[in-house]
């Protein structure tokens, strides 16, 4: 409990934790759908290639000129990041740390 507490002091504001709350939301909804639609992932291998592709997506439009990103591509892109981390985490890392 103590370690949450030291957490949120380094929290700039307010509004940042409602921004991160917002962008944990997002990730755990598009983590959902994901994978209802294409199940867990199978291996590391399997998982890194799902990350590495979606991070190809954020990448090309960041490299956009500033004047031409797509501020929702960019939401979309960025959730689909966090999502696939979060099924790298559930469906290879954390069992392997399982007692």
């Amino acid at each position: 409990m103590n370690e949450q507490l030291e957490d949120l002091k380094r929290v700039r504001s307010i509004k940042e934790l409602d921004r991160a709350d917002k962008a944990i939301s997002l990730i755990i909804r598009e983590f959902a759908r994901a994978t209802s639609m294409n199940g867990a992932f199978h291996s590391a291998h399997e998982g890194y290639a799902v990350i590495l592709e979606e991070l190809d997506e954020l990448k090309e439009e960041v490299w956009k000129k500033a004047v031409e990103r797509d501020p929702e591509a960019l939401v979309k892109e960025a959730v689909q990041v966090g999502a696939m981390a979060m099924r790298f985490l559930v469906d290879v890392s954390l069992p392997e740390l399982e007692p």
